[in-house]
């Protein structure tokens, strides 16, 4: 007996390019949530089922597959990112999707680098703006890189393991000086390090089990994954020059991290002293126990605790 899709998706025409959308819908009267994801060029949708199929919402949410990355990139191959043309595609789809659910205002959830696009949002545009809610929250990728760095190297000493401390000695300087493909090398070192060591999302094993297991994604969705990083070149220069310190730290609207308590590839250090100097109508903080930096994977029931928390206070 099949049983009935929990999701709907669609392609929107949205800053002159088709870009996809998957929305799991609650009731129309509840308040809607757009989920902005990692990367840059990481796209997070196929793992939307682990999340929303059949669980407990007061919600609907809307994920969406950026310019340079997934389903979106399948169906625009030319097209290339950078800061500014996705500020603006945001905000288009933002305005698209009020009036779709017929709202004044949209909530943001930004994972990784997703909290980049989703915290200048939320800065700049109160006016359309629900609530912040941060995951695996970006201050500073430089930052961030260099004590991940650090605590990688603590946990590989602790180990013991000479093998691994040979492959640290090897990467060299990290993070490196300028970003391009070989630092990119060197960054996918590091993430599989932290990955054996529980220190950042173990890609070669959940990751890819998701994959297969989602409803949305096929073989041929695999391919933008391969190309993600050319593809997002600028756009990973530009984030290693951004610092969200710089951008302000008065809100307009409530501001809430979600973060994994053992995240060490945006550390939870940095992020919650960011937030203790945060203005807002209300701020709060949930740390998701055993979990990393992606907390929706991790431990999904917290999470998902978490933000129907949130959802109840700014939409009582």
């Amino acid at each position: 007996m099949k049983t009935e899709k929990q999701y709907t998706e669609e392609y929107v025409r949205i800053g002159g390019i088709e870009q996809y959308l998957l929305h799991y819908r609650s009731k129309p009267e509840d308040p809607v949530l757009l989920f902005i994801h990692g990367g840059p060029g990481q796209t997070e949708s196929f793992f939307a089922f682990l999340v929303e199929e059949y669980a407990e919402r007061d919600y609907n949410i809307v994920y969406y597959d950026q310019r340079g990355a997934g389903k979106t990139w399948l169906k625009n191959k030319k097209s290339r990112p950078d800061m500014e043309i996705l500020k603006r595609d945001l905000l288009e789809i933002v305005l698209y999707m009020k009036k779709q659910y017929v709202k004044e205002k949209i909530g943001i959830v930004g994972h990784s680098w997703g909290s980049v696009l989703g915290s200048m949002f939320a800065l700049e545009h109160p006016e359309h703006t629900l609530c912040y809610i941060g995951c695996g929250q970006v201050i500073n990728i430089v930052e961030n890189e260099r004590t991940g760095y650090e605590i990688l190297k603590e946990a590989i000493g602790k180990g013991g393991n000479k093998r691994d401390q040979k492959k640290l000695e090897k990467i060299g300087v990290y993070p490196p000086p300028q970003f391009d493909l070989k630092a990119y090398r060197k960054m996918g070192q590091i993430r599989r390090l932290q990955g054996k060591y529980r220190l950042a999302q173990d890609f070669d094993r959940t990751v890819i089990d998701l994959w297969r297991r989602s409803p949305v994604t096929g073989v041929r969705d695999l391919i933008p994954f391969v190309t993600g990083v050319s593809v997002n070149m600028q756009l990973m220069r530009e984030l290693m020059t951004y610092d969200l310190r710089k951008k302000g730290s008065s809100y307009q609207v409530p501001v809430y991290y979600v973060l994994g308590e053992k995240d060490s590839q945006t550390p939870v250090g940095i992020s919650i002293t960011y937030l203790e100097t945060v203005q807002a109508p209300e701020k709060n903080l949930y740390l998701i126990s055993d979990a990393g930096h992606a907390p929706m994977i991790d431990n999904v029931e917290d999470y998902r605790k978490a933000v129907r928390e949130i959802v109840r206070r700014v939409h009582p």
